[in-house]
């Protein structure tokens, strides 16, 4: 790992202007520590959030719950009012990882990072949450921008992101056993708008589609879901997986999802 400065400052403020002057921002540290020791990341200065404790926070405001960016992956699958009000956010992050990873990681760093495979993108997507930063609000529909993409500026930091409650929702998600990250996961939700459907792991980076949306927006049934085509052609095909065995998994995901969120 090569020499750098670790700055530790106590508001968001403080770490703002630091991210702002080409400071890394540090979450849980679960991608950045791990590119560092491997030497694909040099950042000269890295500036640690967990001191700042008001991005910790999970708090539910209406029909909504505002959970901070640095809220670890076991704060929000063990928090009272999320598994009453939201258990398939709460299901999502129990499953994260490995208990480990779930004690360290953040729901702010997996949402910044956006890896194709990560959990958290699917359940802003799906559940039309509004990432909030320093600077603004972002629609999730207008977060994700594509293979480790967003919509974050040069030094904008996410401060918490705003989940609403839905109707029914669940996540179901096919690991990839060594990384346990998703091959492929679904999270479907049901509003009174309609129903949003989300996938990870399947293409680059997280997407709704469509298909599902409309065939489970006229019948929320897994029955309704598999009668959905999948179309193979856009989605990944590597060691793990082909794109027609990722699609496979895409529906039978969304049936599963909808039968969970059935009860």
């Amino acid at each position: 790992m090569y020499a750098f400065t670790l700055e530790r400052p106590s508001t968001v403020a403080e770490a703002a202007q630091l991210a702002t002057g080409g400071a890394k921002p540090l979450a849980g540290g679960q991608t950045l520590l791990a590119s560092m020791k491997l030497r694909l990341s040099q950042p000269g200065q890295v500036v640690d959030l967990g001191g700042i404790q008001d991005l910790a926070t999970i708090k539910r405001e209406g029909d909504a719950f505002v959970i901070g960016a640095m809220a670890r992956h076991a704060d929000v699958a063990e928090n009272a009012e999320i598994l009453a009000a939201l258990p398939a956010l709460a299901d999502l992050a129990a499953h994260i990882g490995d208990k480990q990873v779930r004690a360290m990681g953040t729901l702010g760093g997996s949402v910044a990072n956006n890896d194709p495979a990560a959990c958290y993108p699917s359940a802003l997507l799906a559940l039309g949450a509004t990432v909030v930063t320093d600077q603004r609000e972002i629609a999730a529909d207008d977060f994700f921008q594509g293979m480790f993409a967003t919509a974050l500026g040069e030094g904008e930091l996410i401060t918490a992101v705003r989940f609403p409650i839905p109707q029914r929702a669940a996540y179901m998600k096919f690991r990839q056993p060594a990384s346990r990250f998703a091959l492929v996961g679904v999270f479907v939700a049901q509003t009174a708008a309609g129903v949003r459907v989300a996938v990870t792991g399947a293409g680059n980076g997280v997407f709704r589609h469509a298909g599902l949306e409309a065939a489970l927006s006229a019948s929320f049934t897994p029955e309704a879901a598999a009668k959905v085509s999948i179309d193979a052609s856009d989605l990944n095909a590597d060691l793990h997986a082909t794109a027609a065995y990722r699609a496979n998994l895409v529906s039978v995901m969304a049936q599963r999802a909808v039968a969970k969120a059935l009860g």
